[in-house]
């Protein structure tokens, strides 16, 4: 008997009761009336042209029977500040997620990583499950960045640490890589089988499979074009599925960011460019963010502000406009971008190594996202601005909600056709 069921790692918060496959009573949900509901899918590192590789038939279907755009990500375009931006129409340096690796004088020993869920580096920006939360719809988040952590709440800074006050959705999922995308469209489908008083109105779906394969592989490879094919099989999976339930949604199925080449042959080694003594790096890769050491301010500006070949480095209040970044406390007080393709290194690598990355400059081509939008509640004549920023996204889904938007950097014009009047 096939069961097609998430494992309990995945949460029993957020499953419904596991049906076996040849038991489920489709008839049944085929007679509800059901209101539709707004799916926000992320397909992490998927670039606009992997559509153009024939491994995609069911993202081409929803494109030409919606609406499809290329999308703006904020800078810089790496994946929790990206994410975060979307659903909370703040660029990072509003919303406080201003990279995948940070630090917070007010958190002197502490770092935020990818797997940090302190209420503390989260709470600048409010999400968009939060705030249907307030007004009285159900959310649910098979993964998100940041869907698990208790916006609004505190840690205690002594162990067990505990948390007090918050707002989650109401279903959530700790994220766990090895949950297969199959086992996440499941979750979807299982949360909607529920009754419609307990039945999410705004669920969350995030594969990450694209952006490994192209880090591991690099954005041209066979295996990140394969990867490409079987998230869009895992997207027919969910079609089919809510065909079957008889649940209309309304999809808006996006990336956070591209994906460029990165190679041994095009790094930057910051050790030869300036002294170490004088500064301590927080991240590197596509960029650097350094800090001086105290007192060896001027002999790291003489030597990293002067001009860099595949590279340019700011004081951060200097970093330019278009970016908008450079004011949060905490971006460090030097920034570095190396030109698309090249990557910033402590020091030399050890051995050659290839792939691919992201991080760079926000307009550069491989870095941009793709969008589609399909459902009742579109009008497929509507051509979206061309790479319109993400953060634009975030009026359209509380538009698509019926709440009212917190105040963003999101422009809620730039979308507004995209919903039938």
């Amino acid at each position: 008997m096939l069961l097609r069921c998430l494992p309990l790692a995945l949460s029993l918060a957020v499953l419904a009761a596991c049906t076996p496959v040849d038991q489920r009573p489709a008839a049944i949900a085929a007679v509800e009336n059901r209101q539709a509901v707004t799916i926000l899918i992320s397909i992490d590192g998927f670039r606009p042209d992997y559509l153009q590789r024939g491994v995609t038939p069911h993202l081409n279907a929803l494109a030409e029977g919606g609406v499809e755009a290329t999308m703006r990500p904020s800078f810089p375009t790496k994946t929790f500040p990206n994410h975060w931006a979307i659903v909370t129409g703040d660029r990072p340096d509003r919303s406080g997620i201003v990279a995948n690796t940070m630090e917070d004088a007010a958190r002197p020993g502490e770092k935020f990583t990818m797997a940090s869920d302190d209420p503390y580096w989260w709470n600048e920006a409010e999400p968009i499950w939060v705030t249907a939360e307030k007004a009285g719809l159900r959310t649910a988040t098979i993964f998100w960045p940041g869907s698990n952590v208790a916006w609004g709440g505190t840690r205690a800074k002594d162990s067990p640490n505990a948390l007090s006050g918050g707002i989650r959705p109401s279903d959530w999922a700790q994220f766990n890589q090895q949950i297969s995308g199959v086992q996440r469209v499941d979750g979807i489908l299982d949360l909607l089988r529920r009754p419609a008083d307990i039945r999410p109105r705004f669920l969350t779906l995030y594969f990450d499979a694209v952006d490994t394969a192209g880090h591991e592989n690099g954005p041209d490879a066979a295996e990140t074009t394969k990867a490409a094919g079987d998230v869009d099989g895992q997207i027919g999976l969910l079609l089919d599925g809510l065909k079957a339930l008889g649940q209309p949604a309304n999809l808006v199925i996006l990336s956070d960011h591209g994906m460029a080449a990165k190679s041994s042959e095009r790094v930057i080694v910051l050790d030869k460019v300036a002294d170490p003594a004088d500064y301590r790096i927080v991240e590197s890769g596509p960029y650097a963010s350094l800090d001086a050491t105290p007192g060896h301010e001027k002999a790291l500006e003489a030597r990293i502000l002067k001009p860099q070949p595949h590279m340019q480095c700011w004081r951060k209040a200097a970093i330019p406009g278009r970016f908008h970044y450079g004011t949060h406390r905490r971006i460090p007080p030097y920034f570095c971008l190396a030109e698309t393709g090249w990557v910033i290194q402590p020091s030399a690598p050890a051995k050659p190594f290839a792939g691919g990355d992201h991080g760079w400059d926000n307009r550069s081509p491989e870095m941009q996202a793709f969008f589609i939008a399909h459902g009742p509640a579109f009008d497929q004549r509507f051509r979206p601005p061309s790479n319109f920023d993400n953060v634009d996204v975030y009026p359209l889904l509380a538009r698509l909600l019926g709440i009212a938007p917190v105040s963003s950097d999101g422009n809620p014009a730039v979308l507004e056709g995209l919903i039938r009047k």
